[in-house]
C-alpha cells in the first residue's frame, strides 16, 4: 500500500491525464451552466433545476480536487470511490431531468446535465480501468441518457450520444494504458541504468582492492615457490573467477535477438592461464557471427594447451574500432615452426585450417598468424605465437 507521501506507479503514469481531464471538466461545467441559463425558462420546476445545477457545480469541484491530488491517504482507493461517485451523481442528475421538465421537453432536448458534462464519468473510468472500463462506462451513461429521454426507438440509432461516449471511453482508455506501459518501460530503463552504474562502481572497488591483492599473492607465491606455489595457484584461480563474475554481471539475459554481446563469450574462456581483456562497453555482433568468432578463439586456445605445454599462458585481447573487430590470441609458448601449418594441411590435418581460419573467413574476415616462432638467435623461451582475427562490423550474417 502506498503511503500518503509517496507516489504509486499507477498514479505516476496517469497523473498528467488526471490533471488534464479536470480542465475538460471545468469547460464542460461552464457549458452545462450556459445551457441551463438558455433552457431554464422552458422548465416546469425552475427552482429545482437551479438546485440541481448547484449540486453539479459542487460535485465538479470536489471530484476535480480529489482526482488531481495524490497527497492524501490511500489515494488509489479515493480515486476509485470518486469515479464511482461520478457515475452515481451523473445518472441521478440525468433522471432528475424528468422532475424539472415535461415529456415534450426532455424527449427532444438534452438532459439537465448536458451529455458533454456527463462524459466526465466516462473519461474518469477510462483512465482508471483502461479501454474496457471506458467502454462499459460509455454504455452505462448512454443507456441512462436514452432511458431518461425515453428514446428507445428508432431515434437512438440517429443520436450521437452512444457512439460519442463509447469512442471517448475507448480512446482515453487506450491512452491511459499506453501511458502506463511507457512509464513502466521508463522505470525499467532507470533501474537498469542504476544497476549498471552500481556494478561499475563495485567493479572498480573490487579491482582496486581484492583483485590487486589476489594478483599480488599469485605473483609473490610464484616467485617464492615451494609450499606457497599452491597458494599462488589458488589465488590465481580466484582472481580469474572473480574477473569473470564481474564481467558476467553486465551481461543481459539472451532474449533471442539478432545481436549478442561478444565480450561474455570471450571472458567465459578465461582460466588461471588464459587472460582475457575486453572493452568496457558492449560489443554487439550478429548471434551466429559472435558464436563463430568465440569458437575460433576457443580453437586457438585449445592449440595453446596442446602444443605450448601446461605452463604456457595465453592472452586474448578484443578491440572494437567501429569498422571492424580485432581479436588477438597470443601465447608465451615455444611458437609454431615456419611452414608447420601448411605441412599439417598437406597431411590432411585440417584443425587449424577449418576451426580457426575457416571460421573467421566465413565471417568475411581474415585470420593471420603474425609470427610463427622465435628467431633462431633468441635464446629465451616463451616467444610464443600470436593469431590476429579481423572481422568487419558491416557484415551481419
Amino acid at each position: 500500500m502506498t503511503s500518503g507521501t509517496e507516489t504509486d506507479p499507477d498514479w505516476a503514469a496517469s497523473a498528467p491525464l488526471w490533471r488534464a481531464v479536470q480542465a475538460f471538466r471545468l469547460v464542460t461545467l461552464l457549458y452545462a451552466v450556459g445551457q441551463q441559463i438558455a433552457s431554464v425558462s422552458y422548465y416546469s420546476n425552475q427552482r429545482l433545476s437551479w438546485f440541481l445545477i448547484a449540486i453539479m457545480v459542487v460535485w465538479s469541484g470536489i471530484s476535480a480536487v480529489l482526482l488531481s491530488q495524490w497527497r492524501i491517504r490511500h489515494h488509489p482507493r479515493v480515486r476509485t470511490a470518486v469515479v464511482i461517485g461520478d457515475h452515481v451523481v451523473v445518472i441521478a442528475l440525468i433522471f432528475a431531468t424528468r422532475l424539472v421538465s415535461n415529456y415534450d421537453w426532455y424527449h427532444h432536448h438534452q438532459t439537465l446535465p448536458t451529455t458533454l458534462w456527463a462524459a466526465n464519468a466516462v473519461v474518469s473510468a477510462a483512465i482508471l480501468r483502461g479501454p474496457l472500463g471506458g467502454i462499459a462506462s460509455g454504455l452505462l451513461i448512454a443507456g441512462a441518457v436514452i432511458t431518461a429521454r425515453a428514446q428507445w426507438d428508432f431515434d437512438v440509432w440517429r443520436d450521437a450520444t452512444l457512439p460519442v461516449l463509447i469512442s471517448v471511453g475507448l480512446a482515453l482508455g487506450l491512452a491511459s494504458n499506453t501511458a502506463r506501459r511507457a512509464h513502466a518501460q521508463l522505470q525499467r530503463a532507470v533501474r537498469l541504468t542504476a544497476a549498471s552504474e552500481e556494478r561499475e562502481r563495485l567493479a572498480r572497488e573490487v579491482h582496486d582492492g581484492v583483485l590487486q591483492v589476489l594478483s599480488y599473492i599469485k605473483r609473490r607465491g610464484d616467485e617464492i615457490g615451494g609450499p606457497t606455489a599452491e597458494l599462488a595457484r589458488r589465488a590465481g584461480e580466484q582472481e580469474v573467477a572473480l574477473r569473470v563474475l564481474i564481467s558476467e554481471q553486465g551481461r543481459r539475459p539472451d532474449a533471442g535477438g539478432a545481436e549478442e554481446d561478444l565480450r561474455p563469450l570471450l571472458t567465459a574462456q578465461a582460466t588461471p592461464s588464459v587472460f582475457v581483456s575486453t572493452p568496457g562497453e558492449p560489443v554487439p555482433l550478429g548471434r551466429w557471427a559472435a558464436r563463430e568468432l568465440a569458437a575460433a578463439v576457443a580453437a586457438a586456445l585449445a592449440n595453446v594447451v596442446q602444443h605450448a605445454g601446461p605452463g604456457a599462458k595465453a592472452y586474448v585481447l578484443l578491440e572494437d574500432t567501429g569498422d571492424e573487430l580485432i581479436v588477438s590470441v597470443r601465447d608465451d609458448g615455444p611458437g609454431i615452426p615456419p611452414g608447420r601449418l601448411a605441412e599439417a594441411e598437406g597431411q590432411g590435418r585440417m584443425g587449424v585450417s577449418r576451426s580457426i581460419v575457416g571460421r573467421v573467413e566465413a565471417l568475411g574476415g581474415t585470420a593471420h598468424l603474425l609470427f610463427e616462432a622465435a628467431p633462431a638467435d633468441d635464446d629465451e623461451e616463451g616467444a610464443g605465437a600470436e593469431w590476429e582475427f579481423r572481422v568487419p562490423r558491416s557484415r551481419r550474417p
